[in-house]
């Protein structure tokens, strides 16, 4: 049921996701984003599963990261997303890179639960970012990750936590419940898909 309804949103909002993103957030999510990255720091030549890859944002920070702060044009993204549209949209982001033509990116339509097409042992760096909330059984895609990481591998995951000060919680709450909503409503003409958002 959360699986098909997951699908059936991002599908809903693959072509406005990142103005959506910008929108909602005013922008703060791609400081989120490259702090993450930072905090990373990924070693020359990693190998990176972006699951939940979308449309590619956390896998092109990675690229960027490699080549201008390590010089290096060995290091590769594997992007998986268990909806094809958003999946779609990371390709195009790709199409005329230089990382494309290099076959440093590679993209497949898959389940965080099962990622019965990645060997064990493989990568050198898992993320998930905003996408673990979606998953029905976060416990199999944190086992999953554990699986397909190499040994010392680094599983991350960038999510949203709950609010513990209650006036910064009623803020957050007007902001995802009417806020939220609203702009899904005049930016992406779908109300309905950013009430699950």
């Amino acid at each position: 049921m959360k699986e098909s309804l997951v699908r059936n949103v991002f599908s809903n909002v693959a072509s406005n996701y990142d103005v959506m993103n910008d929108a909602m957030s005013m922008g703060i999510h791609r400081l989120w984003k490259d702090h993450f990255i930072h905090k990373m720091a990924p070693a020359p030549g990693a190998k990176l599963l972006d699951v939940a890859g979308g449309t590619g944002d956390i896998a092109q920070r990675f690229l960027e990261y490699q080549d201008s702060t390590n010089g290096d044009s060995t290091s590769s993204v594997h992007m998986v997303d268990i909806n094809p549209d958003m999946l779609r949209e990371g390709e195009r982001r790709f199409a005329d890179s230089k990382w494309q033509q290099q076959n440093r990116i590679d993209f497949t339509v898959g389940n965080a639960e099962k990622l019965e097409f990645i060997e064990d042992n493989s990568f050198d760096v898992y993320t998930i970012a905003f996408g673990i909330r979606n998953c029905t059984h976060p416990d199999q895609v944190v086992r999953e990750a554990y699986r397909v990481l190499k040994p010392g591998g680094r599983f991350m995951c960038l999510e949203f936590s709950r609010v513990s000060n209650l006036v910064l919680a009623a803020i957050y709450d007007m902001h995802s419940f009417y806020v939220i909503p609203k702009l899904g409503e005049l930016i992406a003409n779908d109300r309905q898909s950013y009430e699950y958002l």
